[in-house]
């Protein structure tokens, strides 16, 4: 099931190119996301078409929004050849640890990036991302993916520099999420995942989440060692190499054949 967040904080599911209203079904649900089901005559109900609704974060309010860095082979070596960050030149997970995103930070698509300091370096990455839907505390990896709820696609906007990863991830609207949460059941293998994102046309990052250095249900069992993982926590799993740089006017496109499309446009900070 594709449940999505649009418009007034309506809540919706998604079937090809149309939204069912379920807002009515989702009262009182503090994440619809993670707790709506199947809703009984849905295909009898009046839809709206997908383009013309906006698209919120499908997660309102999550806990946690956690990252993990160099995490595929490709970016690393372009990291290293470009010494964009220096001073975080450290180039496993395992030591480099993973990092957090505020909160503060989290829109959907329709809401787009509000880029700051334009004299400085600020690049796009594409990733899988990972929304918990069952606490995780001290799991081991065969047991991993039952927690999870759902996947996503997210952009985790980065300006390049020498300050610590949390503080040059969290400006507000640098973390994307959208455009809506494809439930577990249809993604059996969270490691044959292609992602994929354009900017004004052109393709800049298309990979698989095959590639991946360390697989979801390896950074579910890192992340968990440390502290519990709450459903609703979105966890963004790193992204393939193909970063560069954005600018106002930019129009972002993510995708994935799994988890749908996401436009995103970028303006300049007001």
């Amino acid at each position: 099931m594709k449940i999505c967040r649009f418009n007034d904080d309506r809540v919706g599911i998604v079937r090809g190119d149309r939204v069912f209203d379920v807002t009515a079904e989702a009262d009182g649900m503090p994440e619809p996301a993670l707790t709506l089901r199947e809703v009984p005559g849905l295909e009898k109900r009046k839809a709206l078409a997908l383009s013309d609704v906006e698209l919120l974060s499908p997660i309102r309010a999550p806990g946690k929004i956690l990252a993990a860095p160099v995490n595929y082979k490709a970016h690393i070596a372009e990291m290293q050849k470009n010494n964009v960050s220096p001073g975080f030149n450290i180039w496993d997970i395992e030591k480099a640890g993973l990092f957090l995103k505020a909160t503060s930070s989290l829109v959907g698509p329709s809401e787009g990036i509000a880029q700051r300091f334009l004299d400085r370096r600020t690049d796009h990455e594409v990733e899988l991302v990972v929304v918990i839907g069952k606490a995780a505390s001290r799991v081991n990896r065969k047991d991993a993916l039952t927690h999870v709820a759902g996947y996503c696609l997210g952009l985790d906007v980065t300006v390049r520099g020498s300050e610590d990863r949390s503080f040059r991830k969290s400006i507000d609207t640098y973390t994307v999420l959208g455009p809506w949460l494809t439930t577990a059941d249809e993604i059996p293998d969270p490691g044959k995942v292609r992602i994929r994102l354009e900017q004004n046309g052109e393709v800049r990052q298309d990979a698989s989440t095959s590639d991946l250095l360390w697989d979801v249900a390896r950074l579910i069992e890192f992340a968990s060692s440390f502290y519990t993982l709450h459903p609703g926590d979105v966890f963004f799993t790193g992204t393939p190499q193909g970063v560069s740089p954005i600018r106002p006017g930019d129009r972002l496109r993510a995708s994935s054949d799994a988890l749908g499309t996401m436009l995103v446009e970028v303006r300049e900070a007001s």
